[in-house]
C-alpha cells in the first residue's frame, strides 16, 4: 500500500458518502444585465484557459441582453468541445454565457469549493464529461449527465486537508514548471545563437544557390473527390503539414502517382509554401502524400550537401515570400534563387551533429527538459487521482 493510500484509510477508514453532483450542487439560473460586465468580470468560453490556469481578460464583452449571474466560489466549466477541459474556481462575481456551465454549491457546510474544483479537475470528471457530450459538429456536455456524476463526500477536515495537500502540489508543480520552462528558453536562445553561428561564420562555405544544389519538387496534384475522412495513406494539406491529417487517400491511387510522377526519398526535407511559409519536416519514408505546390521539396545530391543539413539552414529562413496575393506564398523560382553557405561535407556532419544534440534536448518528448516538464505534470496528476479516490461507504 503506498504512502497517499495509507493516509486516505487513515482520513477516512471506513469510506466515504457518495452522491450525485445534483444533489449536492445546481446551475446558476440568476441573470446579470450587460451593462453590469466588463472585459475583467465577463467570461467566454474564449478567455478560459486550459488546465486549470485559470481565465485570461476578455477580448469580447457583450453590449446588451442579460447574461448567466456567476458567483465567487461558482465552478465555471467550458461546455463545448474543444474546451471541456477548460475549468474556473470564480475569484469574483462575474457574467457568461451558456457555452459555459456555472456550477454552484448548494451547502457550504458539506462541500468546499476547493475541494469539487479539484474533482472536477480531474481526468475522470474529463473523460466522462467527453464520453456524453451530444452534437455532431460542435458536441455539448450533457447538462443532465453532468449533475449525474458521482462525487466523494469526505468529512469537511479531509477535504480541507486534502485541499492543502493539492495547494501545496500545485504550487510546487508550478514552480518547478516555470524553472524548467526557463531553462528550456535559454537552451532554445543558446541553441538558435550556436545554429546561426555554426551555420553562417564558416569560412570553408561556398555560397550557392539552391538552384544550384538541386531542383524543386512537388507530389502529383490530388483532387478533393480523391481525398476521404478515412483512407490508408495520410494526405497531408498545408494545415495539417506537419500535424495529424485529417484526409486520406487509396493505397492505389499512392502507389500510382508515387511510381509515375516526383515523390519525396526517405530524408528529403519538405517545406511549406503557402501561409506558415518555410516549416520544414524531414520526410521519414512512411506512405503519405503531400498537396502539390503548397508543400514542396528540394531534389539535392548529399554528396553535395546533406538533407539534415538543409533542413537545419532552412530554420534561417533564407526565402523572398511573394505576397502580393491573398496568402503569402513560396513559389518554385523564390527557393531555387535562395542563397546558403555551403561547407565541405565533413564540416557539414559535425554541424549537424552538434545542432541535433542540441535539438534532442529542446525538442525531443522523449528526452532532455519538455520530458522533464512532463514528468512533472504527471506525477501531479497522479497524486490528485489519488487523494480523490475513496472507498464508498457502506
Amino acid at each position: 500500500m503506498s504512502r497517499l493510500e495509507e493516509l486516505i484509510q487513515q482520513l477516512c477508514p471506513d469510506g466515504v458518502e457518495y452522491k450525485y453532483l445534483g444533489d449536492v450542487c445546481s446551475y446558476a439560473t440568476e441573470r446579470i444585465d450587460a451593462a453590469e460586465v466588463n472585459a475583467d468580470n465577463y467570461v467566454g468560453v474564449e478567455n478560459l484557459l486550459p488546465d486549470k490556469q485559470g481565465k485570461t481578460v476578455a477580448s469580447y464583452v457583450p453590449s446588451d441582453g442579460r447574461w448567466i449571474h456567476f458567483r465567487k466560489d461558482d465552478i465555471l466549466i467550458g461546455n463545448i468541445r474543444p474546451y471541456l477541459k477548460k475549468i474556473w474556481l470564480a475569484t469574483h462575481d462575474g457574467g457568461t454565457n451558456g457555452d459555459v456551465l456555472v456550477i454552484q454549491i448548494k451547502n457550504k457546510n458539506i462541500l468546499r469549493p476547493q475541494f469539487l474544483y479539484y474533482i472536477l479537475s480531474s481526468d475522470s470528471f474529463f473523460n466522462y464529461d467527453m464520453q456524453n457530450a451530444k452534437g455532431a459538429k460542435m458536441p455539448r456536455g450533457d447538462k443532465s449527465a453532468v449533475l449525474r456524476y458521482s462525487i466523494p463526500l469526505p468529512p469537511l477536515p479531509v477535504q480541507q486537508e486534502i485541499v492543502r495537500i493539492l495547494d501545496s502540489f500545485t504550487e510546487l508543480t508550478a514552480e518547478l514548471t516555470a524553472e524548467l520552462t526557463a531553462e528550456l528558453t535559454a537552451r532554445k536562445k543558446q541553441y538558435e545563437y550556436y545554429r546561426d553561428e555554426l551555420l553562417t561564420d564558416n569560412k570553408n562555405a561556398t555560397w550557392m544557390t539552391l538552384g544550384d544544389i538541386g531542383n524543386v519538387c512537388m507530389c502529383k496534384r490530388i483532387m478533393k473527390a480523391e481525398t476521404s475522412s478515412e483512407g490508408d495513406v495520410p494526405f497531408f494539406k498545408i494545415g495539417t503539414f506537419g500535424k495529424e491529417p485529417d484526409a486520406y487517400i487509396s493505397r492505389e491511387k499512392f502507389d500510382e502517382y508515387r511510381q509515375k510522377y516526383s515523390f519525396p526519398k526517405k530524408g528529403d526535407v519538405l517545406i511549406s509554401a503557402a501561409g506558415t511559409i518555410g516549416r520544414a519536416v524531414i520526410y521519414d519514408g512512411e506512405p503519405a502524400y503531400y498537396q502539390d505546390s503548397n508543400i514542396v521539396w528540394l531534389d539535392n545530391d548529399e554528396n553535395k550537401v546533406l538533407n539534415k543539413y538543409l533542413f537545419y539552414y532552412y530554420q534561417l529562413q533564407p526565402w523572398a515570400v511573394s505576397t502580393g496575393g491573398t496568402i503569402a506564398r513560396l513559389y518554385n523560382d523564390n527557393i531555387s534563387k535562395a542563397k546558403i553557405a555551403v561547407p565541405p561535407i565533413e564540416e557539414q556532419r559535425r554541424i549537424v551533429s552538434i545542432l541535433d544534440r542540441f535539438d534532442a534536448l529542446c525538442n525531443d518528448l522523449t528526452s532532455g527538459l519538455p520530458a522533464e516538464i512532463e514528468v512533472r505534470k504527471k506525477q501531479y496528476e497522479y497524486y490528485r487521482d489519488k487523494l480523490l479516490s475513496f472507498k464508498e461507504l457502506k
